[in-house]
């Protein structure tokens, strides 16, 4: 990764990569949870309604997931460019 060209392909990957993640983390959380709350009321999961649900263990789990998925896509971002460790 020696010349200015690859160096901005890899931050602006990098940066694209976090801004997508960090939206389908608050669509997930406040949006789901909260936002949307009243129109996913009828739909069950697990006793309770959807809305409940994504506040309470959904938007946990899509932020575990968006981790993994963050770090596997990362590395091969890293290997792409040749900054792998």
């Amino acid at each position: 990764m020696a010349d200015n060209s690859s160096n901005n392909e890899y931050w602006s990957a990098n940066v694209r990569l976090i801004k997508i993640s960090l939206v389908i983390w608050a669509l997930v959380s406040f949006g789901f949870g909260i936002l949307l709350r009243p129109l996913l009321k009828g739909i069950s999961v697990g006793g309770t309604d959807l809305g409940f649900w994504f506040a309470q263990q959904g938007s946990i789990l899509v932020f575990l997931a968006l981790i993994f998925f963050y770090a596997w896509r990362m590395n091969s971002l890293d290997r792409e460019h040749g900054v792998e460790e």
